[in-house]
């Protein structure tokens, strides 16, 4: 066969049937087989929105997410993406077609050296040295991105498409993954019997593992409160009553509470990113004298952020059901607390229920001069503008059920923490710790095309979403309806609120005269509403997931919010200025 034959039956072999890029003569042999063998190449705007659509492909399916492009500008535009790929531990593959053999080192057209692009980004990086080796270095480039649940790349020079070759096509490999140590095992059981107070953080880990159903299995026989590591609310049924919702930035102040309590922690799937765990709502709730137990696959993060008494190096699944297995017919310390602690996670879960309610604007001084300032307002609409809380509460109660969300990142959209909730694994993605704008709506593009069924919907701020847009294109040209809910508060919010904080109110750069971004969809081919009034804003949702499951269009759905602003990301990240030079004085 041809290079270019074993690549593709590689890709075949691996189950591949889309991939996300912009065509390129790099690759165009191969191209020219993709549709044969059964693979749709869908063309983007921009080959950072591939990327973002090849993750969240993967994290919806569970399997490989594939991006290509063009040698040079085509692939150093993926970098941003990968890297946020690999902060949600995604099986990104980003096959790199390299400038030819013979060429490199001389400075020719789209020539550069494309490895350490990636090298800080990938867990494993195949660079085919020879035509032979094609299939050998493809497959394992599949194999490793699901071993080490993150991307990895394949570089292929560009003259090693030609030529004939013997192959054999290796078949995919996967780990079967097991709990952990008996050791280990067993010294957290003993732990988990002295515990009066645990407290269960389900991670991304038990989302990737499937692993909800044990973890629900292992909270039960505790009675233990279940909280959501940061970014990862998909991780345990909203609607179970030990569901206590979110830690990190926005999150919910039921499970900061609860966990501030605990005298055992179990996180299970979670490496407990440092920015998980930041004090929010002014607690400081991470339990400094709770004994810690973590469970995670990778044994690099045991113990790494946070002390741990007992680390588990096991797959989510297989190691809540060793522990539940260890702890069954056992009398444990907690059994004597069941019925106390479970009245006390009622308590405050309904407590911060009544409060999110109540709290339907900021209440800091700015944001009270920014709600003052809008009521003299008029927007371009005629309406007025929207409190972002109401308007989020508003879309948590319209949402439909078997939802996808993505959201970006910006200062709405991270309030939005303290409102998303779901009843299964695979619903949410966010751009995690890489924090990237211009995420969420390519990657809920990619999660449609691995799940058209399911209802997808991104939150962008306008910040956000001018980095974004333009792949509303590739929705309305390759018929993959989504629903992008746009926040459009004229200001690029999570810095501002800095400069608020920090700068004596001196906004640089932070504001934003936009023009109407349903307008803009709607000469892009989709579908667009405007909203403006806040008993408008469940029903205009409705409409679009309507419009995106029943006649298959693309809707963008433009929210009019006021300028008030949540609490910023860190209060750790600034120190208030200091000036030294006499012409910067004022500046402090």
């Amino acid at each position: 066969m041809t290079p270019s034959e074993a690549f593709v039956e590689t890709m075949v072999a691996n189950g591949v049937t889309d991939m996300f890029g912009i065509m390129g003569s790099a690759f165009m042999d191969a191209m020219d087989i993709f549709a044969p063998a059964g693979i749709r190449l869908i063309p983007v705007v921009h080959e950072q929105g591939a990327g973002h659509m090849a993750d969240g492909y993967a994290r919806v399916s569970g399997r490989h997410g594939l991006v290509i492009g063009q040698n040079g500008p085509g692939i150093s535009n993926c970098v941003t993406a990968i890297a946020a790929a690999y902060w949600a531990h995604s099986p990104v593959v980003i096959v790199t077609p390299e400038a030819g053999t013979m060429g490199m080192g001389l400075g020719g057209f789209q020539e550069c050296n494309q490895l350490p692009m990636f090298q800080e980004f990938t867990k494993y990086q195949g660079h085919v040295t020879h035509p032979a080796r094609m299939a050998e270095y493809t497959g394992r480039c599949f194999d490793r991105a699901m071993a080490e649940m993150g991307p990895t790349q394949l570089n292929i020079p560009r003259d090693y498409f030609y030529g004939e070759i013997e192959a054999e096509i290796p078949q995919p490999s996967r780990l079967d993954r097991g709990p952990g140590g008996a050791k280990s095992l067993d010294e957290a059981a003993e732990l988990l019997a002295t515990a009066r107070f645990p407290v269960i953080i389900s991670g991304g880990g038990v989302v990737m593992a499937d692993a909800v159903e044990e973890c629900q299995a292992l909270a039960e026989r505790l009675g233990a409160p279940v909280v959501n590591s940061y970014l990862h609310n998909d991780s345990f049924p909203a609607s179970h009553p030990l569901w206590c919702g979110p830690l990190g930035y926005q999150g919910s102040k039921a499970a900061m509470k609860l966990l501030a309590q605990a005298d055992v922690v179990v996180a299970l799937g979670s490496r407990l990113g440092p920015f998980g765990t930041l004090p929010q709502h002014g607690l400081d709730y991470w339990p400094t004298n709770a004994k810690v137990i973590q469970i995670d696959a990778d044994h690099k993060m045991l113990g790494l952020v946070k002390k741990i008494a007992v680390g588990i190096c096991g797959d989510a699944k297989a190691s809540a059901i060793a522990l539940s297995e260890r702890l069954a017919g056992r009398d444990l310390a907690c059994d004597t607390t069941k019925a106390e602690r479970h009245d006390t996670i009622q308590s405050e879960k309904a407590a911060w229920e009544r409060e999110l309610d109540e709290w339907t604007h900021e209440r800091d001084p700015f944001s009270l001069d920014a709600i003052d300032e809008a009521k003299r307002e008029t927007p371009f609409s005629g309406g007025e503008y929207l409190h972002p809380r109401q308007v989020l509460r508003e879309l948590e109660k319209a949402m439909p059920e078997d939802v996808m969300v993505s959201t970006d990142i910006g200062n709405i959209n991270s309030v939005a923490n303290s409102y998303l909730r779901f009843e299964k694994p695979r619903s949410f993605f966010a751009a995690m710790s890489f924090g990237n704008c211009g995420y969420a709506f390519p990657t809920i593009i990619g999660a449609k095309v691995a799940a058209p069924h399911r209802p997808a919907i991104s939150y962008a701020g306008d910040g956000a979403w001018g980095m974004s847009l333009m792949e509303t294109m590739t929705c309305v040209r390759h018929n993959i309806p989504v629903t992008a809910v746009v926040f459009h508060n004229r200001q690029w919010g999570a810095e501002k609120k800095n400069q608020v904080d920090f700068y004596n109110r001196r906004f640089v750069a932070g504001e934003l005269d936009n023009q109407s971004f349903a307008e803009i969809g709607r000469a892009m081919g989709a579908e667009g509403i405007t909203v403006d009034r806040l008993e408008d804003v469940g029903p205009a949702l409705k409409r679009a997931v309507d419009l995106q499951m029943n006649e298959g269009k693309t809707c963008i759905v433009e929210i009019l919010c006021t300028r008030e602003l949540g609490d910023p990301f860190r209060r750790d990240a600034l120190k208030k200025p200091v000036r030294l030079l006499e012409k910067y004085q004022d500046y402090v």
